[in-house]
């Protein structure tokens, strides 16, 4: 059997070494002392299949069954709601065309959501969108690692790539660690990867997203309201474990680092949220943030290097790496293994890095 290194431990890594383990000898190296540290730690965790590019919905549909069903299904109903105000109709049509959402009254939207004040006068509904349990997602697919027998290593900080007679030489502190196939799901640190492999990088971006939790509303069972969104994801709010989540929905370019919430983003988007909602948030709970890492087309980055074949990108998920994981996790075990992809042709070669070739 050919034996796989893979750098990332989060939803992208370890969902391909799950899929790669049955095939291969496996070994996940991931810096922190956990999986899904970083990003994937830190996700939303919702799956709505028409969330995203064209490549990414692709993607998101052939995920949906594994989301579904596998081990008895990762996702709970909850529903989205996009709201508009005056003289935001050209953006609120556009966002219900794009998420395939149906316009509903304003006065239907707040039997969803209750709290929406007068100044909202466009709503699209969609029910089709559900949570999803991210953590057991992980686990699961490194239960499926260990049980065929492959290694997951946590704090590996890798220090040193080499490549010799076709075969990769991985340090981490003093251990050494040889692989035919080296796979990049690094995340945010991919291009860093890839420089300390001698790949050139294909530019991937993190971007930084905040999200604050507040109580609920006073007066109100949460639960049951679904995700609901201001027009061009200008925010969002989320209800979870008797909490509102709510987010400024911001993207600002930083090096790769453990995020924190930027206190005046965060606080700007709690203003927008407040826009709409007749509740004051008197009370910011706790904070945190989370690194979206996009190619520069806003794509997944997934297959073999134009350059070195024995080098494999499995990056750029942005914010749609658990929605899309089991169809992309198969795509990347496919090619590393030498198998035949379900995906359509064009679709494999428009997520391939050779896109970014010069």
């Amino acid at each position: 059997m050919t034996d796989v290194i893979i750098i990332g431990g989060g939803i992208a890594g370890i969902s391909a070494a799950a899929r790669i383990s049955k095939h291969a000898n496996v070994k996940v190296l991931e810096a922190e002392n956990t999986l899904g540290y970083h990003a994937s730690g830190r996700s939303a965790a919702l799956f709505e299949e028409n969330y995203g590019c064209a490549l990414v919905k692709a993607l998101n549909s052939a995920s949906a069954d594994y989301h579904h069903t596998a081990n008895g299904g990762y996702l709970t109903p909850r529903g989205f709601l996009i709201l508009g105000r005056s003289g935001e109709d050209e953006k609120f049509e556009r966002d219900i065309a794009d998420l395939k959402t149906t316009e509903i009254s304003p006065t239907q939207a707040r039997q969803y959501v209750p709290i929406l004040n007068e100044a909202v006068t466009r709503a699209g509904y969609h029910e089709s969108a559900y949570d999803l349990d991210t953590d057991r997602l992980i686990q699961d697919f490194a239960k499926i690692v260990r049980h065929n027998g492959g290694q997951i290593l946590t704090n590996a900080n890798v220090d040193e790539i080499k490549f010799q007679n076709n075969r990769w030489s991985v340090r981490c502190g003093a251990e050494i660690h040889t692989s035919n196939t080296l796979i990049n799901a690094a995340g945010a640190w991919a291009d860093r990867v890839a420089n300390l492999a001698g790949i050139t990088p294909v530019g991937i971006m993190p971007l930084r997203r905040s999200m604050a939790q507040t109580p609920a509303p006073l007066g109100h069972e949460i639960s049951k309201w679904p995700i609901f969104f201001g027009v061009g994801e200008a925010w969002y709010a989320k209800p979870e474990a008797g909490k509102l989540l709510i987010s400024p929905a911001d993207e600002t370019l930083v090096d790769p680092h453990d995020a924190y919430a930027d206190d005046m983003i965060m606080a700007e988007g709690i203003d927008r949220f407040q826009q709409h909602v007749t509740y004051e948030v008197t009370r910011v709970e706790t904070t945190w943030a989370g690194l979206r890492s996009f190619a520069p087309d806003r794509t997944l980055v997934l297959g073999r290097d134009p350059i070195n074949p024995n080098f494999i990108w499995c990056a750029g998920q942005g914010g749609y790496g658990f929605q899309t994981a089991p169809a992309a996790s198969q795509l990347v075990a496919d090619i590393t293994c030498g198998h035949r992809s379900d995906l359509p042709i064009d679709i494999i070669v428009a997520l391939s890095p050779e896109r970014f070739k010069k």
